[in-house]
């Protein structure tokens, strides 16, 4: 196979693309815009109920059960949301008992049970069947950044942004910590993975005879800038030896990630690379260039054909793999592989007029109605005056009798529609999400969205009133953006940003 490894760039979400992860035949992926996304692995379209619309907040992550028909996706809202990935429905909504931010979430290998952490610093396992809490781990002194399972059900591993490891017993309730390394990553563990197929990982493998010794292969990534690769051995003694670092990247490595081989390791950081590993040797084999801004998350597809990675630039980048499992395109040594020159973009002017779904006119509904292609409703929604307001107010009753909108499909249509404007918040008149070009200074770190009260808070940054009002009215009086505790709940009004705000964006 020749060619650019570049295949395809999903541009799917108005906001940061938080995660993205594989099943057997679709990709997902998750967005500072509150939705989760789903695609069809034969051509990459999305499917016919993708978005998942369910999170009031910024969406973290989002994992696949190991049998494919679920999807876990968390949030800064405090849910766990479980979905059912035939027909895009909630199976169940989980949260920690401090009703905290959860950061990460991770199957294990059986599908039997959800591993969760955030800024509770705590660990907490559920049973998928039940849907209720098993146990908790407590230890970590900050934020749990990453956490899976070893291959073998029985442990976990969890890392913090303090930087330090943990294993714990996922099986036997002691909810103490086996072992810990308290300098894993320097400044932050930001994400660890384990090898499908490495020691004890392998189906074929064999322990010794005398001391029946199991071992796993552990990468971890941070804010050191290094990817680190460590023996991780769970019997008949619990540590960890670090085997190699791995330097290439220039800022903080948000993400890693094995080819389902185990031969490829790939990681995504700060400085808009990615870098694809030889993990055993602990050489760099490509360097993948395309995004704009920094690279979160990394994943492999299950069948070795692709390697997705995505981004603050709000865009999933899917790159082909040959029939060996690396990169198109062989280079002799260490090779950049460059994506093609996109297509020019149309630009959006500076000043724009943004509007409140419920500030739409008659005729706006219906431009709305014509970019979702149903535009044949646009005479009925004029003869009965739907202007935003009465759009907010409809439900299917209303749709069907009143409207005389028969076909669910269109039905649902239209109120998936509603339901995502309502909750990505400001739109034009064209139905598009507008902060596609708005800086991020000027949204707030809670709900992603134009602020129209921007005020100052204890730890220096600008937020939303009405959200972090709500934030601390919840009883959380740690900072949204670094966890570390506010000194105070006073707000100061930010009025010259407040200025900015209303003068470009007319609000």
């Amino acid at each position: 196979m020749s060619g650019l490894a570049l295949v395809k760039v999903v541009k799917a979400h108005s906001s940061d693309t938080n995660c993205c992860a594989f099943s057997t035949s679709l990709l997902a992926s998750c967005s500072g815009d509150k939705t989760v996304r789903l695609f069809n692995l034969d051509d990459f379209k999305e499917l016919s109920f993708s978005p998942l619309l369910g999170h009031t907040y910024y969406v973290h992550w989002c994992c696949f059960s190991p049998f494919g028909t679920m999807l876990a996706s968390c949030s800064t809202d405090g849910k766990i949301i479980l979905w059912n990935t035939r027909n895009g429905e909630t199976v169940a909504v989980l949260e920690h008992p401090s009703k905290g931010i959860i950061r990460i979430c991770a199957f294990s290998p059986d599908s039997s049970l959800l591993l969760s952490g955030g800024t509770d610093n705590c660990l907490c396992l559920w049973d998928v069947n039940t849907k209720t809490l098993i146990r908790q781990f407590e230890g970590h002194q900050n934020t749990v950044a990453a956490c899976t399972f070893t291959p073998d059900n029985n442990y976990v591993i969890s890392g913090s942004s303090d930087g330090d490891l943990r294993i714990w017993d996922a099986n036997y309730g002691q909810n103490k910590c086996l072992y810990l390394d308290s300098e894993c990553n320097d400044l932050g563990v930001s994400a660890l993975v384990i090898s499908p197929t490495y020691g004890s990982a392998n189906p074929n493998y064999i322990p010794d005879a005398i001391s029946h010794k199991r071992h796993f292969l552990l990468a971890t990534c941070g804010a050191d800038n290094l990817v680190k690769v460590w023996d991780l051995n769970v019997f008949p003694e619990v540590n960890t030896r670090l085997r190699c670092k791995m330097t290439g990247h220039t800022a903080k490595v948000m993400s890693v990630a094995f080819s389902i081989d185990g031969s490829l390791l790939a990681s995504g950081a700060g400085d808009s690379l990615v870098i694809v590993w030889n993990p055993i040797l602990g050489q760099m084999l490509y360097t993948l260039e395309g995004h704009k801004r920094y690279v979160t998350c990394v994943a492999f597809s299950l069948d070795g054909r692709y390697l997705a990675s995505g981004s603050n630039d709000k865009t999933v980048r899917i790159w082909q793999l040959d029939d060996t499992g690396i990169p198109c395109q062989q280079p002799a040594a260490t090779a950049v592989i460059k994506p093609s020159a996109p297509a020019a973009e149309t630009t959006t002017p500076k000043e724009c007029h943004i509007q409140l779904l419920s500030d739409w006119s008659i005729d706006e509904v219906c431009k709305w109605l014509e970019n979702i292609d149903l535009k044949q409703y646009c005479d009925v929604f004029k003869e009965n005056h739907i202007d935003g307001k009465e759009l907010q107010a409809l439900d299917s009753k209303h749709l069907t009798s009143d409207l005389g909108i028969k076909p669910l499909g269109h039905r649902q249509k239209i109120l998936r529609g509603v339901q995502m404007i309502r909750e990505q918040g400001f739109y034009t008149a064209t139905g598009q999400p507008t902060d596609d070009k708005v800086p991020d200074e000027y949204l707030c770190p809670i709900t992603r969205e134009i602020m129209r009260d921007p005020v100052i808070a204890a730890d220096g940054y600008s937020y939303e009133r009405s959200s972090i009002e709500s934030w601390l009215r919840g009883g959380t009086n740690t900072s949204p953006m670094t966890n570390a505790p506010l000194t105070s709940n006073h707000l100061t009004p930010n009025r010259s940003l407040k200025m900015i705000i209303q003068r470009l964006y007319n609000l």
